[in-house]
């Protein structure tokens, strides 16, 4: 199955569209997004325009999709993901450095960084990656990335999809600003989740 096709049924199974643009200039983005459904990778990777898609690696759970061979295969081959150690981080296998490389390669990543799974009631506090990150490369742009239904469509403990309509607003995109400090920047980067206004 190629990338083209599986992008164009995630499409279709979840109902997202897929956008013309994405409110950022040219060249590498880091997209974050509120994190409920194991779709949501799927759908925010789909919702990209093929040319910015082929660019943009997500960052998935390496203890989750590295745990056998068939998920290790649909992330890294499909997806071409990022895998992320959430236990056990030493400097040789710190997710900054991994995402940064990625990012330095002149290609864009998709984050969550609510490091875990909510319940799609709300987003949850933000773990620090997501400020390390943007003080290392403070030119590039971080585009909030809203998604509706997820967890409804993919609930925790569930197997197959629920047919509704899924939704991923890319919204104007952020920088950390100088002096701003870790929790003033989390802050504001997790209140840009709930903008309603869309670019």
């Amino acid at each position: 199955m190629t990338r083209q096709l599986l992008a164009a049924l995630i499409r279709i199974a979840t109902g997202v569209r897929q956008l013309p643009a994405v409110p950022h200039r040219s060249g590498p983005a880091i997209y974050f997004a509120n994190h409920a459904s194991h779709m949501d990778v799927a759908v925010v990777w789909a919702a990209l325009p093929r040319e910015i898609r082929e660019l943009t690696c997500p960052a998935a759970a390496e203890d989750y999709w590295g745990a056998n061979l068939f998920r290790r295969r649909i992330a890294c081959e499909f997806f071409r993901a990022i895998l992320i150690p959430r236990h056990g981080v030493t400097r040789r296998n710190h997710p900054l450095a991994r995402l940064g490389a990625v990012l330095e390669s002149g290609r864009s990543v998709i984050l969550f960084p609510e490091g875990g799974r909510g319940d799609g009631d709300g987003t949850g506090e933000f773990k620090s990656g997501l400020y390390h990150l943007a003080r290392r490369h403070p030119e590039i742009p971080l585009v909030p990335v809203q998604l509706e239904n997820l967890s409804r469509i993919l609930p925790k403990g569930a197997r197959l999809p629920v047919p509704l309509i899924a939704q991923a607003r890319f919204l104007a995109p952020i920088h950390l600003l100088p002096g701003e400090s870790k929790p003033a920047f989390l802050a504001r980067a997790r209140a840009a989740l709930a903008d309603e206004e869309t670019d």
